[in-house]
């Protein structure tokens, strides 16, 4: 390890940074993995706007870009409408 201070902090910072990564990003696969194993259709519908709510929380401070988060979204949501209809 280096001993310049910026090299130190840097360090730090990066530590710090993978751990709050790590929880968004298992958030992100935990509620979509909810949204996709709904029995009912209130369950799905529920499980969708939660998951929705994370990946908007998550775009905010730049982990996920908007345009995936769009897509992730889009794709949830026609997967619940074509599960449960009919």
């Amino acid at each position: 390890m280096d001993r310049h201070q910026s090299t130190i902090k840097r360090h730090r910072q990066s530590l710090k940074r993978r751990d709050f990564n790590r929880g968004v990003r298992s958030k992100i696969r935990t509620t979509i993995k909810t949204v996709e194993l709904a029995e009912t259709k209130d369950e799905a519908a529920a499980a969708l706007a939660e998951a929705v709510k994370v990946l908007d929380k998550a775009t905010g401070p730049r982990f996920l870009q908007r345009n995936k988060a769009a897509r992730l979204k889009s794709r949830l949501t026609r997967m619940v409408a074509s599960k449960f209809s009919g």
